[in-house]
């Protein structure tokens, strides 16, 4: 997959493409490009994706410090590069282009500089100015334009229609299980680890502090999950604790990602570090002593070996 920074000086061969924020490049996402990739396919054209950068979200709302989303920038780019993408092209957002019509960006940006000739959308995509175009919107500017228009349904489960906003909200109601089953791989988040208190060492289950790589990376629900941890070109068993430690923790407001990585014993302050969830173990509790909070940590580990084993 090629990057291509911006729309200038582009020299695609008949672009089938695509456009949207692909917040987790879930199941829903994969339907659309896979579209994409065919159509291109059958054209012998090239597949293009075209996405915003930063999300607009950021620099639409005046209060975003507490916006969460699924994927980094740069997680993104990996999930769509395995989707067997040809080219990708990260437009900066900003508010003077958050203010083009739909219709100039189709016929200025979309066919005039980028040369689309086949645009697939979601069923319920939106873009441009207040986010006035749809696919009745474009349909009615492809009328004076030279490119086809087609619309892709969603990808439906029981619970509805999968989308970023669903499978959010199953993270910070802690149902790891189901949100991975609607993006289609693990969720994951990708941090520095930084020196934390070090109590875990005095119960037998020493613990990575995780500095998350984005302020805006959603983390899932407080409680603990079994994980698998990727370390270098290792990969290792795990069980992770999101909360406010209310065992040893007065602070409410202290929220601390914490990993105990099974048979594992070296000194990685500084190191980034992946944890992949796997399942949620059970919810934050307070334990009445140490003792009680290391015999539970015994527990945790065996489901945990029981599950990923």
């Amino acid at each position: 997959m090629i990057i291509h920074e911006g729309y200038e000086n582009l020299n695609l061969v008949s672009p089938v493409a695509t456009l949207g924020i692909f917040d987790g490049v879930h199941l829903g996402h994969r339907a659309l490009l896979d579209r994409v990739v065919l159509k291109a396919k059958e054209e012998k054209s090239e597949s293009v994706v075209i996405t915003f950068s930063p999300h607009p979200r950021l620099v639409l709302e005046k209060n975003n410090i507490n916006l969460s989303f699924l994927t980094t920038t740069e997680e993104k780019i990996v999930l769509l590069a395995k989707a067997n993408v040809d080219h990708l092209i990260m437009i900066k957002f900003t508010p003077e282009f958050s203010n083009i019509p739909a219709c100039d960006f189709l016929k200025d940006i979309l066919v005039g500089k980028i040369g689309t000739k086949y645009l697939v959308i979601g069923h319920d995509h939106h873009f441009g100015r207040r986010g006035e175009g749809d696919f009745n919107t474009v349909r009615h500017c492809a009328k004076d334009l030279d490119f086809t228009v087609e619309q892709v349904e969603g990808y439906h489960t029981e619970d509805g229609m999968i989308s970023s906003s669903l499978i959010r909200g199953a993270l910070l109601n802690g149902n790891i299980e189901e949100a991975n089953n609607w993006l289609g791989y693990p969720y994951a988040i990708t941090g520095q680890i930084i020196e934390g208190r070090k109590l875990g060492r005095k119960i037998g289950f020493p613990t990575a502090n995780i500095k998350p790589s984005s302020e805006h990376k959603l983390i899932p629900a407080n409680g603990v999950y079994a994980v698998e941890v990727q370390l270098d070109n290792k990969k290792m068993q795990g069980m992770l604790s999101i909360g406010t430690n209310p065992t040893v923790n007065a602070d409410v407001n202290f929220r601390s990602i914490e990993v105990n990585i099974l048979n594992f014993d070296e000194e990685i302050y500084g190191r980034i570090i992946t944890v992949i969830f796997r399942k949620k173990l059970r919810d934050e509790k307070k334990f009445r002593n140490l003792d009680e909070l290391a015999e539970q940590m015994g527990r945790d580990k065996r489901e945990t070996l029981g599950f990923l084993t």
